[in-house]
This record gives structure tokens, C-alpha cells and sequence, in this order.
């Protein structure tokens, strides 16, 4: 029997949920299909437990380092079980939450299982037959698996089963230099793990620009994280107690007993049948959306990692807001309107705003730098974590901030302030003049503007 909804919604991760609530507080009937996990990346594999596993792998970097701060602490140890117990419940009860609050949504009918398209309108889950006007698809994405000689005869993990881990790695060999490789190394090897870090370019987080690449490189091996980029034809083969990893020809190989492979994402669209619905994807597969997030089929929307336009918790909440704004508030929202920002969760971590400075320097317009160490913040000088510098670069003719960076203890949350100034499209002149509260990250940010001088 078909089932007809007023909406349905494809995926229970970030955008999904919130939009259903308010479809259903607006009177409308709403289909929710979810094939796995509620909550999607971020609640199951992605922010929520490895968030949760930095902070168990700072408590462990800092008792390590007690005696810095005058403190007598024994020998350390960690106990993966119960870190992985707490990281387990911490996701269940965010898990449960997103999940309760679904099944008990006045109008919402909750449905698990995969779903497929038949036609425009239609899709099918399990033995259930869903017809709607309006198809919101919030379907994610999932971890590249690389094209690796030798890599079917050995065991792997991405960022999903790694979180089963209940035991320490001996030697952990990454493959990958970006955000969640970098950010698996640093926790692991805090843990206690040996890590080894490949990456096929020439530096590691290679969309920053070079002076935070070389920094982020530069904290990870005063951890004593080895790491090998230029690895440009990376082979692994088994042996008895683990595997091989030659990472480039000539190279001598690495022998790792855990192999992590964090090297990209690809979006779940394969497996959704769109070519029956029409929908339109790029030569990536993710899904074609226009500036309010429909595809090229009129009553279907793209929301989330599967429509390459962010690949982040914040991005895909913003697409709800997005479409919600569109469709229920008459507030013709667009996703240009927003400022690309996202964080890096080493530790310290680092906060991203806008532009890099070499995209502003390839555009050509004349524009002010500045930057400031973070051994001349007091803040960091009292918490004893000096690693890391802020920068900034402004527009020259228009004032306006054009980016930022800030690597460093409190980065993540002191970005906010440049964040929310280039949101405002105010001046730098505005944030410059502003007086903070001593002692804090963010209270030297003005100082920064005032020191700014041209971008050569």
C-alpha cells in the first residue's frame, strides 16, 4: 500500500531531524527514513566520539605533564576499555535523544530501512511504498577507501572502525594528512601508540597556507609523531605480526601493526537509485543543488555532506536552515551568504575563517596581514601552551576581513569574534576598537589588527 506524506526525509543526521520538527510543527506530515545510526556522521563517527576522545587524550597529555605546572603525578597509563566506554556513552545518550525525540514527533513517522527511488515522487523502504510533493535527501557520506597495491590481503581501518578499538595500538601507520588523519594521530599517540603519518602531497593539511601546515607539522613531531609525505606510491603487504607500508619507490617500508585509512569522503548517493527520480550529480556523486539547496528536479532538496557544499556538522544545520528559512519564514536564505569556517582538533587546536593568504594574494587586491605568536598571548603563557600563532588578513581598500587563522590554545572559539565581524560586514576598524576581557585568547586580536602591515 502507498503511504503518502506532505514530506519525506531521507537520513536522520543534521539536517534531517531539525527540518522534520519544524515541517511538523507547521502542520505537515513527515516521513522520516533512516537505514542505520540517528544522528547521523557527526553523533555516531565523526565529531561527537572523537571529540570525545581528544579530551581523553588531553587528560592524559596533561597529567603527563604535571610536574610543568608543579604537580607530582605517578606513572601514567591509559585504560582504552574505559575510554571507549565513555567515549560509547556518550554517543548512545546523543544517539537515543535524536531518536526519542523522532518517534515520539507528533506527525512524524519514523521508517528503518534503505531507501530507493522508484520515480520522481516515490521511494521505496523495505516493503513500504512513501509518496510525497516534497524529498529532502540528508544521506551523508562515508570514508574513500584508496586504490592501494596489497591492500585486499591486509586488515584496515577507516574512521568508522577505529572507534571499536579497546586496545592501544603498537605502531598506528596512517594514511592521510588532513583533518581527521591528523587529528587520530595526535589522540593516539597521546594515548600511547607509536604513529606514523603518510601523505601523498607535499605537506600536511594542504588547503592552509604554508606557515600553518609547517606549524601543525611541527607540533605533531615534538609529540613524537613520525611523518613521510611526498608518498606517491604508498604499497602494503601482510606479514605475520601486522603489515608492510612502503610509502614511496626506494623507500624503506614501515611495519605497522595498525593500518588507518583517512584519506577523503565520498557522498551515499551510489545506492539511491536517482537516475529513476532524475536527479542530477556531479563527477563525484554528489548531488547538484542550487543556491537554496534544490536539485535539479524542482521538488527535491540536498541537504548535508552529500551536496558538496561543506563537509561539516555546522554546514549541514546551516542547509536546514537554509531550506527551512526558504520554505516556512518567507526569508529567501542562500548558501553564498555564508563564510566558509571549520577547525582542526589537534591540540592546540586551530580555527579557520574565510580566506587563506594565499588565496588573497593570487586575487590580486591589495590587502593588510598581520599575525602574532602565541607565546605573546598571556593567556597561553599562563596555561603553559605557547604552540601555535593567530593571523589575519584584511581587505586594504574596503577594511573588511577577508580570513583568518588562529593555531593555537582557545583557536576554535576565539575565531568567533573574526567570524562574527566579517558576518556583520563591518570593518576591521570595528573589531580593532573593541575592548576584550584580559586575560584571554581573543583580547589580542585587536592588538593584531592594530600591528597589520601590507601583504607582500
Amino acid at each position: 500500500m502507498t503511504q503518502r506524506f506532505d514530506a519525506i526525509v531521507v537520513g536522520a543526521g543534521q539536517a534531517g531531524p531539525p527540518l522534520a520538527g519544524r515541517l511538523t510543527a507547521a502542520g505537515k506530515t513527515v516521513a522520516m527514513v533512516e537505514r542505520k545510526l540517528f544522528g547521523g556522521t557527526c553523533v555516531n563517527t565523526g565529531c561527537i566520539p572523537t571529540k570525545t576522545l581528544v579530551a581523553s587524550a588531553y587528560a592524559a597529555h596533561l597529567a603527563r605533564r604535571g610536574s610543568d605546572f608543579g604537580v607530582r603525578t605517578g606513572e601514567i597509563s591509559v585504560d582504552m576499555s574505559k575510554v571507549k566506554a565513555r567515549k560509547d556513552g556518550v554517543v548512545l545518550d546523543d544517539r537515543n535523544g535524536i531518536e526519542g525525540w523522532l518517534d515520539g514527533m507528533d506527525g512524524c513517522t519514523v521508517f528503518r530501512g534503505h531507501a530507493r527511488f522508484s520515480d520522481p515522487h516515490t521511494l521505496l523502504v523495505g516493503d513500504d511504498t512513501l509518496q510525497s510533493d516534497r524529498i529532502f535527501l540528508n544521506v551523508g557520506g562515508r570514508a574513500v577507501i584508496p586504490d592501494i597495491p596489497g591492500l585486499a590481503d591486509v586488515d584496515y581501518l577507516t574512521n568508522v572502525s577505529i572507534l571499536e578499538l579497546d586496545t592501544v595500538p603498537e605502531h598506528l601507520v596512517i594514511v592521510g594528512g588532513s583533518y581527521i588523519a591528523l587529528e587520530f594521530a595526535q589522540m593516539y599517540r597521546r594515548f600511547g601508540a607509536r604513529v606514523t603519518v603518510v601523505e601523498k602531497g607535499p605537506r600536511l593539511a594542504s588547503r592552509e597556507d604554508n606557515d600553518v601546515s609547517d606549524a601543525i607539522r611541527e607540533i605533531l613531531e615534538g609529540e613524537g609523531i613520525d611523518i613521510i609525505v611526498e608518498a606517491d606510491n604508498v604499497r602494503v603487504a601482510k606479514r605475520d605480526n601486522g603489515f608492510e607500508l612502503t610509502p614511496r619507490t626506494g623507500a624503506a617500508p614501515i611495519a605497522g601493526s595498525h593500518l588507518l585509512l583517512a584519506v577523503g569522503r565520498r557522498p551515499n548517493t551510489d545506492d539511491l537509485d536517482l537516475d529513476r527520480a532524475g536527479v542530477g550529480t556531479d563527477d563525484r556523486g554528489y548531488i547538484t543543488v542550487d543556491d537554496q539547496l534544490r536539485t535539479n528536479v524542482e521538488h527535491i532538496w540536498a541537504m548535508g555532506d552529500c551536496n558538496g557544499k561543506g563537509a561539516f556538522t555546522h554546514t549541514s544545520y546551516n542547509d536546514f536552515e537554509i531550506v527551512a528559512a526558504n520554505l516556512l519564514d518567507d526569508d529567501p536564505r542562500r548558501v553564498s551568504d555564508r563564510i566558509s569556517t571549520y577547525a582542526l582538533y589537534i591540540d592546540p587546536p586551530l580555527g579557520r575563517a574565510g580566506m587563506t593568504v594565499e588565496q588573497v594574494r593570487a586575487s590580486g587586491r591589495p590587502a593588510l596581514v598581520g599575525q602574532r605568536p602565541m607565546t605573546r598571548v598571556g593567556r597561553a603563557v599562563e596555561k603553559g601552551e605557547t604552540q601555535g600563532f593567530m593571523k589575519v588578513v584584511v581587505d586594504a581598500e574596503t577594511k573588511q576581513i577577508l580570513g583568518a587563522a588562529i593555531l593555537g590554545v582557545g583557536g576554535d572559539e576565539a575565531i568567533h569574534g573574526i567570524l562574527d565581524t566579517m558576518s556583520a560586514k563591518a570593518p576591521y576598524t570595528t573589531l580593532a576598537r573593541t575592548m576584550h576581557i584580559h586575560p584571554t585568547v581573543s583580547e589580542l586580536i585587536p592588538t593584531m589588527l592594530q600591528e597589520m602591515s601590507p601583504l607582500e
